[in-house]
């Protein structure tokens, strides 16, 4: 009993309140291990960048040095256009221009390269238009425009570098890797050129150095947390992340790739419940959410922002945009309008679904079908928009129907309601919109019609001009723009009375004959959208000076950034058609083709990576996955070997630069649209990373294999493999820089027969790359002429070849002044079977002729004698200038001219334009400076697939192009 009273009694507290157990400094409680003490990483040291050993920085500005030397060589060869140039030079002299174009990539490499020529005093006249056109005699600025990606090429070898230490990688490991990627081909290539890859590589590398600079102060540990490093290393990932997001879409890649990692790194704080209590977690979270995902949108909502004040004017590609996003362009914007429409009104219709072309028609008449006049759509101003809507009767007056089209404009207005039927009379034609039972002369499918323009000054019209108002309520602003007819709010489709059909039109282009406008059927069955219009301007003589007006409503930054990123995103899907040099996925990690960037004068420049770093850095990702495979397995069977340090570390480190190659490299097997083996260069990025990590455990890590304890067998490694890989860069260095070449020594390493560049463009010997001008001695005097004086304009001499050189003539008595001759000389005559050129957008020259021959301003060939003694005379101006008459492989001969193709030029208005309206300066702009509305049309004309001439990628895809 004593014992149980003992044990029922309730004993006091001791003095500390608590129970001991719950005491934290309790004696009674187990001791947790060290490693669960926090989040912190095991074998994990501060790698600050800013903190390195001098020897580093030693390293990192000798490797500097010698990026820049790789990459500046020779950077104003070669002296001419070079594949995507053509694009991102010509975006650069809109951007000057201040003329609107729509590109599927965001603007800020666009933007900085605008900014580099102008700086180098570029004033935006020179086009860009073709591969191959000379920069030299326009004195086109294009070494500063090339100096910006040759400079951030440059800058991404000390990034890699630091990304290396900062990983925990040995200084002789960076300092291979570095040298790698100084010599990696492909990269150099794309660095030298006025190209898009270099900044999105750099910013790539920038962000990777960030986020890995990041991750070392967060696996130290909470002691590291919040603090000033932490900080600054997570909002410059955010910064970078904006940045690499502005300069292409790849970007979203490398938002994945540090978003992957991120969410990882919350999980593991999740766990650790000693150190990170739920505040601190949220703590750890929003910072993450403002830093990684607040400024990046901010940062690229920016670069959009300098786009819009940079691009005020109408240009290539506003027809891309909503009529609302053109309003906000100077001269596109318009007057306010009347907002009721009436019979009688003069109007403009337009259609919504394709960039808003105008319902058109000119007296053209179409060559098939009822060969009646044509309607189109076309996407400028122009009088020939203008209709005047009709009733289906006449007015009545005073004495019965009142005749004619203007009948409406003497009496009192009449809105036009929802069911209306019309007619719309074209004024300047005296032509009614019409539709009968034709096929159309393109789309001939049995559900669509012909729409033509039929009639006759002071014809009545027929039944098949008539048309019914139906008015689109959902797609109409304002309940009143829903009962009746109201400018730019109304959105209606047209039926055809007869036949039941809807006006219609899509993005099919008529042939020459129709002036490549778009087609305009009458749909059975059309879509929705490519049925509906709506109208713009409107005009009557009765509507009074105070009547309602409306305009478009001004869309705001918001709404013209969200509008252009969908037309960005549509646009770019939409690039599937086949090019001569695009590739797919597969082929990438094993370098099985390249791109032909440009041709001339027996040299080549073709993007083709390092081949030996190439296949390198692919079976290093391909060890990797070998690696996780087995240690997964070993994992589950329990053999304990992520207890060893090193073992974690190889998974954690390399498998964070994979994960980064996995990212930017995957996502394109999911695309339909065209690509390019330069989309693989950021993937390539991190396959380099991967490759200096694992040598870099290989030799200074994994103590096993007894290499970390012999360190000059790392060093002679490493020495090794950089020594191979500069050895290769340096054989297809003349495909990197246009150097001369020779046939046999590019056939000994063309290793693939799947490596397109032609060796039969280089001569056979490198002696034949010395440029021999003939002087005046050159010409031997046989037998004197007498040349009758002929007056003409001198001849400029063309660029890189002799110059003009003209000699006053001597004064002599009126009776004996002769007349000064122009002569021209040229290269002594060859037939070199085996020497090939490789013009720009031809087939390969199998062979050329080339013969001297003196003549004077009317093209007649001049004697020797008179030569030699007009030289002596110095009455001559002498111009070299280069003429072949080419073999073509197809058998066809065409005339080369300083290395040009002469060919005829194209029909003019080829982009759209009406012949008929061409000189009406006041309605509409020239049409180089106006799009024609439709986004698959390219300015680069489509060739041959198969052919072996550079051509520019479709991804810089504007309006006309």
């Amino acid at each position: 009993m004593t014992r149980s009273r003992d044990t029922l009694e309730v004993k006091p507290l001791p003095k500390s309140g608590r129970s001991p157990s719950r005491s934290p400094n309790s004696k009674n409680r187990k001791k947790e291990s060290a490693g669960s003490s926090s989040y912190a990483s095991d074998g994990v040291t501060d790698n600050n960048i800013f903190a390195l050993p001098t020897k580093d920085y030693r390293v990192l500005a000798f490797i500097t040095i010698v990026a820049a030397v790789v990459r500046l060589f020779r950077i104003y060869q070669p002296s001419s256009v070079v594949f995507d140039e053509v694009h991102f030079g010509g975006f650069a002299s809109k951007y000057i221009k201040g003329r609107f174009f729509m590109d599927v990539h965001p603007p800020l490499a666009k933007l900085l390269l605008t900014l580099a020529g102008w700086l180098g005093g570029f004033d935006g006249n020179f086009d860009f238009k073709d591969i191959g056109k000379d920069y030299l005699e326009p004195a086109v600025p294009y070494v500063a425009m090339r100096m910006l990606p040759a400079v951030m090429g440059v800058l991404t070898v000390p990034l890699l570098f630091l990304t290396l230490r900062a990983s925990g990688c040995h200084i002789t490991s960076a300092a291979m890797g570095a040298g790698v990627l100084i010599f990696e081909n492909a990269l150099v290539t794309q660095s030298r050129l006025i190209l898009l890859d270099a900044p999105l590589v750099f910013f790539t590398a920038l962000t990777a150095l960030s986020f890995t600079c990041f991750t070392n102060q967060q696996e130290q540990g909470p002691s590291h947390a919040f603090g000033g490093l932490w900080w600054f290393w997570l909002a410059s990932t955010g910064l970078c992340l904006g940045a690499t997001l502005s300069v292409k879409w790849v970007g979203l890649f490398t938002v994945a790739w540090v978003g992957s990692l991120t969410i990882l790194q919350l999980w593991v704080l999740l766990g650790d419940t000693r150190t990170v209590t739920p505040r601190v977690w949220f703590k750890h979270f929003f910072a993450r959410v403002f830093c990684l995902i607040i400024i990046p949108i901010g940062f690229y909502c920016g670069t959009f922002a300098i786009h819009f004040l940079c691009l005020v004017n109408p240009g290539d590609g506003d027809g891309f945009m909503s009529s609302e996003f053109q309003a906000t362009l100077n001269s596109k914007s318009m007057q306010d309008v009347p907002a009721d429409v009436v019979y009688g009104s003069r109007v403009t219709l337009r259609h919504v679904n394709t960039q808003g072309g105008y319902l058109h028609s000119h007296p053209h008449m179409f060559p098939t079908g009822s060969k009646q006049q044509q309607i189109t759509l076309y996407p400028h101003k122009d009088e020939n928009n203008i209709f005047v809507l009709e009733n289906q009767t006449q007015p009545l007056g005073p004495y019965g129907e009142v005749p004619g089209i203007f009948a409406w404009d003497n009496i009192t207005t009449e809105n036009i309601y929802d069911g209306a039927v019309l007619r719309l009379y074209h004024p300047i034609t005296h032509r009614r919109l019409h539709s009968h039972d034709e096929r159309p002369p393109v789309t001939d499918v049995d559900w669509q019609f012909e729409v033509s323009a039929y009639g006759f000054e002071g014809f009545a019209g027929d039944a098949n001009d008539l048309f019914r108002v139906d008015i689109v309520k959902s797609a109409s602003q304002g309940e009143e723009a829903k009962k009746r007819l109201r400018t730019i709010e109304t959105k209606f489709r047209l039926i055809h009375v007869m036949t039941g059909c809807v006006l219609f039109s899509h993005k099919v282009k008529l042939p020459e004959w129709g002036w490549g406008q778009q087609e305009v059927t009458c749909a059975r069955g059309g879509s929705l959208p490519n049925s509906l219009w709506y109208i713009e301007s409107n005009a009557h003589p009765m509507l009074p000076a105070d009547t309602e007006k409306v305009n478009y409503k001004h869309p705001g930054f918001l709404g013209k950034f969200w509008e252009l990123q969908k037309v960005m995103w549509t646009t770019n899907a939409g690039l599937t058609e086949s090019h001569n040099w695009d590739s797919r996925p597969p082929s990438w990690p094993t370098l099985l083709r390249g791109i032909n960037f440009w041709g001339k004068d027996h040299r080549q420049i073709y993007l083709l990576g390092n081949p030996f770093i190439w296949w390198s850095s692919t079976v290093a990702i391909a060890i990797y996955f070998v690696f996780k495979g087995i240690s997964i397995i070993r994992w589950q069977r329990h053999c304990g070997d992520y207890r060893n340090v090193n073992f974690k570390r190889f998974d954690y480190e390399i498998g964070t630069n994979v994960l980064g190659w996995f990212f930017h490299y995957f996502p394109f097997f999911l695309m339909a649209r065209q690509l390019f083996l330069h989309h693989y260069l950021p993937a390539l990025y991190f396959a380099i990373l991967v490759l200096t990590q694992e040598i870099d455990f290989l030799a200074n890590r994994i103590k096993s294999l007894g290499l970390p304890s012999k360190p000059v067998i790392g060093k002679l490694l490493m020495g090794v493999f950089l020594t191979l890989s500069i050895f290769t860069f340096t054989l297809y260095s003349p495909l990197v820089y246009g150097n001369p070449w020779t046939q046999d020594a590019c056939r000994k390493v063309k290793l693939l027969g799947s490596w397109d560049f032609d060796c039969n463009t280089f001569h056979t010997d490198l002696n034949h790359y010395v440029t021999q001008y003939v002087g005046k001695a050159a010409a031997v005097p046989t037998t004197q002429q007498q040349v009758p004086p002929v007056q003409a304009p001198p001849v400029q001499a063309p660029p890189a070849q002799a110059p003009l050189v003209q000699e006053p003539p001597a004064e002599q008595p009126p009776a004996q002044q002769q007349p000064q001759e122009e002569v021209k000389e040229a290269a002594s005559e060859v037939e070199d079977p085996s020497a090939n050129v490789t013009p720009e957008a031809l087939p390969s020259i199998r062979g050329k002729k080339a013969r001297v021959e003196f003549r004077d301003q009317n093209g007649n060939v001049l004697p020797e004698s008179l030569v030699a003694q007009l030289q002596q005379d110095g009455k001559v101006s002498v111009e070299t200038r280069y003429e072949y008459r080419s073999r073509l492989a197809n058998g066809h001969e065409v005339d080369v001219v300083d290395g040009k193709v002469k060919v005829a030029p194209p029909p003019p208005d080829v982009q759209g334009s009406n012949p008929e309206t061409a000189e009406n300066k006041e309605q509409h702009q020239p049409v180089e400076d106006i799009p024609a509305p439709v986004a698959e049309e390219s300015s680069v004309a489509v060739e041959e697939s198969g052919s072996p001439e550079p051509k520019p990628a479709s991804e810089g895809n504007e309006a006309t192009d």
